[in-house]
């Protein structure tokens, strides 16, 4: 295959709707691996939680923290990879592998194999994610007006998986058990693999087959709620009309073959031997990092600095103490401390940088690095939602559609009833029960065999007011996370065009409005979360109204700052930096998930890991998650007041006089 492949297909590519076909094929192969990846998120906190690990909610989103963080790591490795041996088709196929052997291992109940599963996660994100996402790139030509339009069409893409994922992975996995969820994730991630390797024809039978097959199962596979029901259409439309359009786009032809080729020529079979090598090498380290090095120490996870020196530096320092207690501790521990380390020196290396550029480029790259770090915070908030909030909505959140509810004329009966959320904080007998009874109940072996287990109750005074509801009326609380990628769907284009409108009036706020204008929105939707939390019912169920526009903000507050961030970087980063700036950019979102862990540990509670303490009943729960929302929304709404005084300052710095590449000739290299 030769070097100039690449850009012979972009001259000879068919179109459909103005952009090339091929662009339909990698949206589809983006689609599906973003419905593996998110619906195995979906289920992770819960499955470590609930599942055979029995961890309590701060061993969990360690582990948490520290996977996701990784995840965002690994890209830079992956690309440069790509750039220098591979080529991006090639990288693209390894990541595909890597990550459907993850999703296969992830349901085997052993904690070696359960490590090594999100280590291969790791490790196949990294070499898939950056390199489809540039593959988009190469089928337009240099400065085709057309490449912005097709990113964003790609864009949406990623979140049709995002959006079907929690309804079909997390519903399933909730539902009918862990391997399952995590089974349907490794066939969408095997579907996108062979979305993007095959040929054309067999492409487009993949595509309808799998498109069919999900539209189905997401009007089949739902709670039986008005809610379920609407959601699910919705994405099921969605999905429908892309799988049409990408089925007669690739009537016209596939992907280029030379699209994703690498630009030394042909890769040779010593060049991906070294980098499987490589992989087989790096993969049981990040094994080690991700556990904590818990899979060599009996289970316990490594601390490079003990709780009672911890402790000790922070004894009498109260609330912030107690703050910095939480802190310290996770960022001691192996994947904390690698981050942290890898942060300082990353940006230390561009502030050393800034300091020996021209007044200009000195500017430019203040600017970056300063939006840099309000956007880690924004990502540090946002990023609750995989574990604090995953966990808000499975205790707190009344997501049942009552049938009915129990009568004083019910009192000293004994009733048959399914157990659901609806029985949460109320008492069998003598017996208060519980989220972990519930959860026994479910993944009993006659549990697992009928999801529409029945028990018997005996109802006493307490329980009056007791709602009564099938299983099938109860929404999983992973459903919840399909929220944010739906609006981007129904908000991302009018977004789009709100900006190209007010800029075409001279009326576009600049980048660092944009920031403050998303911290608000986050700490605004934190805002919803408290308010939901604090009017609670007696029992200790939040209304999931609040939870819904919690969501919905967060998501306008996202569409301000995700796509102003890289265009930033690309545009204001002196050109000798700015592939530095971008894997800076990458490193910072890696600490913000870290930092989002740390964070979500406030609302956790002691349970499971053989302790003998339970899940809490809502009505103890309910105040501490209230509590760090409001914390999280004050801390938001001050950050985004900070953002916006720095506006004025940060705008002049960008000297939007001076030519993009201006100030560039005298930067000391």
């Amino acid at each position: 295959m030769s070097a100039t492949s690449p850009t012979n297909s972009r001259s000879e590519s068919p179109q459909l709707l103005g952009h090339p076909t091929g662009l339909f094929n990698l949206f589809f192969a983006e689609m599906w691996e973003r419905f593996s990846y998110y619906g195995m998120r979906a289920l992770l906190v819960f499955y470590m939680t609930k599942g055979f690990l029995g961890y309590d909610d701060g061993q969990a989103y360690t582990v948490y923290g520290a996977y996701t963080a990784l995840v965002y790591m690994t890209p830079f490795i992956g690309g440069l990879l790509a750039d220098r041996l591979l080529g991006q088709r090639i990288a693209v196929v390894i990541g595909g592998m890597l990550m459907a052997a993850g999703h296969l291992i992830m349901g085997v109940e052993d904690p070696r194999a359960f490590y090594l599963a999100l280590s291969l996660l790791i490790v196949g994100n990294g070499f898939f994610k950056p390199n489809i996402s540039s593959i988009v790139g190469t089928l337009y030509p240099p400065g085709s007006s057309k490449r912005d339009g097709g990113f964003t069409i790609f864009y949406m893409g990623v979140n049709l998986g995002a959006a079907m994922s929690p309804l079909l992975c997390g519903y399933i996995g909730e539902t009918y058990g862990w391997h399952w969820g995590f089974g349907l994730a490794t066939i969408g991630m095997l579907v996108g693999l062979a979305v993007f390797v095959m040929p054309t024809r067999l492409t487009q039978a993949l595509i309808g087959i799998g498109a069919a097959g999900a539209v189905y199962s997401l009007l089949v596979y739902r709670a039986n709620n008005t809610a379920a029901i609407l959601l699910n259409a919705f994405v099921a439309v969605c999905l429908g009309i892309a799988a049409v359009i990408a089925v007669l786009a690739l009537g016209k032809g596939g992907l280029p073959s030379g699209a994703g080729a690498s630009r030394h020529g042909r890769v040779s079979g010593r060049s991906i031997g070294l980098v499987l090598l490589g992989v087989a090498v790096v993969v049981p380290v990040i094994t080690l990092f991700v556990s904590g090095f818990s899979v060599i120490r009996d289970g316990e996870p490594l601390q490079l600095v003990s709780k009672e020196r911890i402790e000790a530096l922070t004894a009498g320092g109260g609330k912030m103490g107690a703050i910095l207690a939480v802190f310290l501790e996770e960022v001691s521990k192996p994947a904390g401390l690698m981050l942290t380390l890898t942060g300082v020196i990353a940006f230390g290396y561009l502030i050393l940088k800034t300091l020996t550029l021209d007044t200009v480029a000195r500017h430019r790259m203040t600017v970056v690095l300063t939006l840099t770090f309000f956007s880690m915070l924004f990502w540090a908030f946002f990023e609750q939602a995989g574990s604090s909030l995953n966990n808000f909505a499975d205790r707190n959140v009344d997501r049942v559609a009552e049938q009915q509810r129990v009568v004083e004329g019910d009192v000293g009966s004994v009733i048959r009833l399914q157990p659901t959320q609806e029985q949460l904080g109320y008492t069998n007998g003598d017996d208060v029960f519980t989220l972990d009874d519930l959860n026994a109940l479910r993944s009993s072996e006659e549990g697992k065999a009928n999801p529409d287990l029945e028990i018997e109750w005996k109802v006493s005074a307490d329980d009056v007011g007791m709602g009564l509801a099938k299983r099938e009326d109860e929404l999983a609380a992973s459903t919840f996370q399909a929220i944010n990628a739906v609006c981007i769907l129904i908000f991302g284009l009018i977004f789009t065009s709100l900006w190209s409108a007010l800029g075409a009036r001279g009326l576009d706020p600049s980048p660092p409005v944009k920031f403050a204008l998303a911290l608000f929105q986050v700490g605004l939707g934190f805002a919803a979360f408290w308010y939901g939390a604090t009017q609670h019912d007696p029992r200790g169920m939040a209304g999931v109204s609040w939870l819904i526009l919690g969501y919905v903000l967060h998501t306008t507050g996202e569409l301000c700052l995700s796509p102003v961030g890289l265009s930033m970087i690309a545009r204001l980063s002196p050109k000798v930096l700015v592939s530095t700036v971008m894997g800076a950019w990458f490193l910072a979102t890696a600490f913000s998930q870290y930092l989002a862990a740390i964070i979500s540990q406030f609302t956790g509670s002691k349970h499971g890991g053989g302790d003998s303490s339970s899940i809490p009943v809502p009505m103890e729960s309910v105040g501490g998650f209230g509590d760090v929302f409001l914390q999280i929304a004050i801390a938001a709404v001050i950050s985004s007041v900070i953002c916006l005084a720095l506006s004025p300052i940060l705008k002049a710095w960008t000297h939007p006089e001076v030519p993009e590449d201006g100030g560039e000739a005298a930067t000391g290299h």
